[in-house]
């Protein structure tokens, strides 16, 4: 428990400040690409602390490298710190306040998410002066999680090339080892330029975008039944042409997600909605432009660094939750729909739901889960593993139920629940890395079971060679 005290005690001793740093990128919330302060507060954080800070990395104005050590063997701790349109929300409120209508808001936790991982960054490196361990820490500032991927830009700029290992976290509503893998996924969206005329007097000279964007999502919705089980389409009308049936929408644009299992997968399906796209075109007379948006790799799980992270966890231990964390917790669960509240014990086994029916908030840490699972979701974390071994835990910073990208997860992230969720993930991942750096054997297991999971199959990024990231000048 040696290293498990030290670590306790380096991120106590700074929780003030960590905790200080989490609530001002939750206070000035920040879309993908465009994350300007957040960026610049855990920069100066981060040389604040000896580190060596590289910015506009990758092709990625926001984001950056701080680096302690050096030689092998090489830890990348991940950190974002984006938020979410149309999610701001009052801190503290059991109820849906807005600070701005419309306005972003930290809806997945990434204040939390880039604060835990730069408390861990710190506590390896003063572990790491003070035990004399050998190697180099470093902090990626990884912009644009939710919508562009910017661990994917990363990964293909080969920023990870030199990595050995990268450990991360996630905010959740229980205390679990991400070993699993998730959906890879493409994001584009697809605009129609048409020709406006009178819908009336002269509909005949007129060529509707709105037509092509409703027939490639009815094409979209035949096409459904004809693909993978596991495979996901989504999309949102981005923007109608106009707000007058009066007028031929002389432009319209949908965006979609589209998600499966691997790359090579979501490579086809996108293929084949993309035909589908052309041939609302045609049928409409109108052209259709495709915009590139993000894509990300499916994650690749490693079992021998998930039971490592698993017993760092389980030695940290579950934070205190005082009468006020219940309380707020409770009308918490209160704001959410019954189907929400009974969600959130989909996929665990049974002892785990006995143990938290009736709980506001997770107070246990299941058996690590030796059958791996498939996530429904993505992640850019996935462009990482497919690089270096990587793992991340979860730990709770919600009150349990509460669904990601909601008003009620902005509202819990600047709360002692998360704040408390924040510091154990620091001290995992820090004790986890730690203990890899120290244990060479550990570190050729992970990468022998690496190598194996791919099966030879090397990397290569979904997004386009030409692609590069968009820049705010």
């Amino acid at each position: 428990m040696e290293k498990q005290t030290f670590i306790s005690d380096c991120i106590e001793k700074r929780k003030e400040t960590f905790i200080q740093l989490s609530d001002k990128i939750w206070e000035t919330p920040e879309i993908y690409f465009e994350e300007q302060q957040s960026a610049d507060y855990l920069c100066k954080a981060l040389a604040g602390e000896g580190f060596q800070v590289k910015r506009d990395v990758g092709g990625l104005q926001t984001g950056f490298i701080g680096s302690f050590g050096s030689g092998k063997p090489v830890a990348a701790i991940l950190g974002e710190f984006d938020a979410l349109p149309g999610l701001s929300q009052k801190k503290g409120l059991t109820k849906h306040e807005p600070i701005i209508a419309g306005g972003p808001g930290h809806g997945c936790g990434h204040n939390l998410l880039g604060t835990g991982a730069f408390a861990a960054t710190v506590a390896i490196k003063e572990y790491m002066e003070k035990k004399g361990l050998k190697g180099t820490v470093r902090y990626y500032g990884c912009p644009a999680e939710e919508n562009g991927s910017g661990k994917a830009y990363m990964a293909r700029a080969g920023l990870f090339d030199d990595v050995d290992f990268a450990l991360s976290w996630h905010p959740e509503t229980k205390h679990i080892i991400m070993n699993f893998s998730s959906l890879a996924n493409y994001a584009v969206r697809f605009i129609f330029h048409g020709k406006s005329a009178h819908a009336a007097a002269s509909p005949h000279l007129g060529r509707s975008a709105l037509d092509a964007v409703e027939l490639m999502n009815i094409g979209v919705n035949y096409l459904r039944e004809h693909i993978i089980p596991e495979a996901r389409i989504d999309y949102a009308i981005t923007d109608t042409g106009g707000n007058s049936p009066n007028v031929v929408q002389a432009y319209a644009a949908v965006a979609y997600l589209i998600r499966a299992p691997k790359k090579k997968q979501v490579t086809e399906l996108y293929a084949r909605v993309n035909d589908i796209a052309k041939g609302a075109a045609l049928m409409t007379g109108t052209r259709m432009e495709v915009i590139f948006e993000g894509a990300a790799s499916d994650l690749i799980p490693n079992h021998t660094l998930a039971k490592v992270m698993y017993e760092n966890l389980t030695a940290i231990g579950v934070p205190s939750y005082d009468e006020f964390d219940q309380a707020y917790a409770k009308e918490i669960r209160d704001s959410l729909s019954p189907e929400e509240r009974e969600a959130a014990f989909i996929g665990l086994d049974k002892p785990t739901v006995e143990h938290l029916k009736g709980k506001h908030i997770a107070d246990f840490i299941p058996p690590l889960n030796e059958k791996e699972i498939m996530l429904s979701g993505s992640t850019d974390v996935g462009d990482v593993s497919w690089v270096v071994p990587t793992m991340q835990c979860m730990t709770a910073c919600w009150a349990i139920g509460t669904p990601f990208h909601t008003w009620q997860v902005v509202s819990q992230g600047a709360m002692p629940i998360a704040h408390k969720g924040m510091l154990q993930a620091g001290k995992v991942i820090a004790c986890t890395a730690i203990e890899v750096m120290e244990n060479p054997d550990i570190l050729r297991k992970a990468k022998a079971e690496h190598q194996e999971r791919l099966g030879g199959e090397p990397y290569f990024s979904l997004i386009p060679k030409q692609q590069e990231p968009p820049r705010k000048d």
